[in-house]
């Protein structure tokens, strides 16, 4: 269903250029939220056939999207969806939702869920989101950690203003019964601005712009300069996007070489460039297709998954043990 809404909107886009006029879009909600992944959307173009049926559906449900807001900033295209089960952020040309607030529950079945198992595993401590947009995730794991401290950066400052209005963040800024709060800050991730004292516990990473990770992800030296800002025994998790390279050779896609086809370092240049910082003290995991094939990364070394696991809710609890250590790959 969600290609469905993808297609309305690329099509609203392509066409449309005043948004702010629009009132109602169509497509009901769902719960798979791919970032950075082209190939999910790139999909619906090549299935010409069920165009029919598309345009069919998407008049059907034209009644079931409102557009609460659009705008731009000067560093992204916002766009604020809402629907009888959820609120969708979009920020740009490739669609991709950037964060989602359904009104019935926190978990979003996508790799926001993923990012509230960190707390489980760390020092006590500030924990930093780099890139919090419409703080979805901040929002499951104030829930499962009601005395968490999270720090969140985020460089535009409409967005956090449209985000307080409409994606409930201003709930967030408030303290939790447990004590725990979101501060958030407006600035550059790479700026010096962003270390504390002390250091952070954590540091969550989920930093896209133009629907690609920032390609200063893919430097080690990033990654190298990130990690002097937490505190011992501190670690990153990094949403990592999907494959960065895709397998050429006709010959590679038609019987591709195991280690290509599932080696993280080959098809994903931000898990290769983490991997080349901390030699062995990187792990890393992928999503399913239901979750939108996003790969993660966790600095350090690699946890024991079953103490893990014992930490968490049964919706984290298995997923966890995907977790797998890497190497990295020859210069």
């Amino acid at each position: 269903i969600w290609s469905v809404v993808i297609l309305f909107l690329t099509l609203i886009r392509s066409n449309i250029e005043d948004m702010s006029r629009l009132s109602v879009w169509g497509g009901p909600s769902a719960s798979v939220f791919p970032i950075g992944n082209e190939k999910v959307f790139s999909s619906i173009w090549h299935s010409r056939r069920k165009a029919h049926f598309r345009r069919k559906t998407i008049r059907s449900c034209a009644a079931d999207f409102k557009v609460l807001t659009s705008v731009t900033s000067n560093y992204n295209n916002i766009v604020i969806l809402d629907t009888p089960e959820s609120r969708v952020l979009l920020l740009d040309s490739s669609n991709n939702v950037h964060s989602i607030l359904h009104k019935g529950t926190k978990w979003t079945g996508a790799y926001w869920d993923e990012f509230a198992s960190l707390p489980a595993i760390v020092p006590k401590g500030p924990l930093a989101i780099f890139g919090l947009g419409g703080a979805t995730a901040a929002h499951l794991m104030l829930e499962l950690w009601p005395s968490l401290l999270l720090v969140g950066w985020e460089i535009d400052e409409i967005l956090i203003a449209k985000a307080r209005e409409y994606l409930g963040l201003s709930d967030l800024e408030k303290h939790t019964q447990g004590g725990g709060v979101l501060e958030v800050h407006i600035g550059d991730v790479f700026s010096s601005s962003v270390t504390i004292p002390g250091g952070y516990a954590g540091i969550i990473v989920d930093l896209f712009s133009d629907g690609k990770v920032l390609a200063q992800l893919e430097e080690v030296t990033t990654w190298l300069e990130m990690n002097k800002m937490l505190m011992p025994n501190g670690r990153l998790m990094v949403n990592c996007g999907a494959a960065t390279k895709e397998l050429s050779d006709t010959s590679e896609m038609i019987k591709p070489d195991i280690s290509k086809r599932d080696d993280p370092l080959e098809l994903n240049a931000t898990i290769n460039a983490l991997c080349k910082a901390f030699p062995e003290q990187v792990s890393w995991k992928k999503l399913p297709k239901s979750a939108g094939e996003n790969y993660l990364a966790l600095t350090g070394p690699l946890p024991d998954l079953d103490i893990w696991s014992a930490r968490l809710l049964d919706q984290l609890s298995s997923s966890v043990k995907e977790w797998r250590s890497c190497t990295p790959s020859p210069s």
